[in-house]
């Protein structure tokens, strides 16, 4: 297997419109942009060739990654004039395959981290002579997500619908978003319209009786369409939970970026990243957060689980819990923002404005 399309651009994370100044859905993940692990993971399978299908903000992608030679990699671009879905994005770039019918195309999508074994999904996929082959984690609540059943060789033998009573819940095996298709499978999809693979191309391929292969990985996996999966992922990525040759430096408790100036008794923990230019100061403590470019975190100020915007400040003694803070924006002295607070760009908090705490 040398070719794969990357899905980007659809759903994304809900950091994008409210922590940049200008859209840009390349928000760094452990130093760099998301879709640099994405690619790098390719890379390291054996992937030469990828058409990246994108839609939402497609004009960044090809500045930033080129043609990919600086990651080993052929990439493409096609864009979307009008959102396609999962289905149409994958027949929508199939006149930029070069492979035979015969022959195996990955498909992933971007907005998920993951530690799958993609060679272990291309050897299954060539063993089982499938049409197409999917990756399947196990969850520990499936109810939020569509089930696919298995006998047990693995076959696919359902696609089922978010499970509404106990009784539906007939298996905790979801779809992980990464597939295998026959390269002739993608041309069977309609052309021109959207289509969705789990709720249209998947289970009329089921219903025609092609073969569709379940993998089960229980690896590394996280869909990273919030803002808390996304900082999670990202710390993940620094721990080395999840895998990644992109990663701009050694795993470990954090990751200081070049430019990144750490006073000496404060404290980095739990996968935090400090970007370029950031500053932190004497005796704060931040653990598992992310602190883009030029952000400063203030003297004796905690942040936890938290996004920091591009040149955003969090002022001396401020607290900062699960929450966003948008690009340039100032949180002042003494404020403590918990439980999902979200501040917009450029937005100024006076000093000791906001408490979630009591007095008592």
């Amino acid at each position: 297997m040398t070719e794969a399309i990357l899905l980007v651009g659809g759903k994304g994370t809900r950091l994008r419109p409210l922590t940049v100044h200008t859209p840009k859905p390349m928000v760094p993940a452990a130093g760099v942009p998301f879709l640099t692990h994405q690619l790098a993971r390719a890379r390291a399978a054996g992937v030469e060739h990828i058409v990246l299908a994108t839609s939402y903000l497609a004009e960044v992608f090809e500045p930033y990654f080129g043609d990919g030679s600086a990651l080993g990699l052929e990439i493409e671009y096609v864009t979307e004039r009008e959102p396609l879905g999962t289905g149409g994005a994958i027949r929508n770039v199939a006149s930029r395959l070069r492979c035979g019918d015969d022959d195996p195309v990955l498909v992933f999508n971007g907005d998920i981290l993951t530690g799958l074994d993609i060679p272990a999904l291309v050897a299954a996929h060539d063993e089982s002579g499938a049409d197409v082959s999917l990756h399947l984690t196990r969850v520990p609540d499936p109810r939020a997500f569509g089930l696919v059943p298995t006998d047990p060789t693995g076959r696919v033998t359902a696609f089922l619908e978010k499970p509404q009573t106990p009784e539906e819940i007939v298996t905790d095996q979801i779809n992980a978003g990464a597939y295998v298709f026959r390269r002739s499978v993608i041309d069977r999809i309609p052309a021109g319209r959207p289509v969705s693979v789990e709720r249209e191309t998947f289970p009329e391929l089921l219903a025609a009786g092609a073969h569709l292969q379940g993998m089960v990985d229980s690896t590394y996996w996280l869909d990273l369409g919030t803002p808390q999966a996304f900082v999670r992922g990202s710390a993940d990525l620094v721990l080395g939970r999840a895998p990644s040759p992109a990663v701009p430096g050694r795993c470990g408790d954090s990751l200081v970026l070049d430019g990144a100036a750490v006073a000496p008794d404060a404290k980095l923990t739990a996968g935090t990243v400090v970007g370029p230019g950031a500053a932190v100061g004497a005796g704060a403590r931040i653990s598992g957060s992310v602190l883009l470019a030029g952000a400063t975190v203030e003297p004796g100020a905690v942040v936890t689980d938290s996004f920091v915007g591009e040149g955003a400040v969090i002022g001396t003694r401020a607290t900062v819990h699960d929450s966003v803070i948008g690009d340039g924006a100032a949180v002042g002295a003494d404020n403590e923002l918990r439980s999902g607070a979200r501040v917009w760009c450029d937005a100024v908090l006076p000093a000791g404005a906001v408490r979630f705490s009591s007095d008592a």
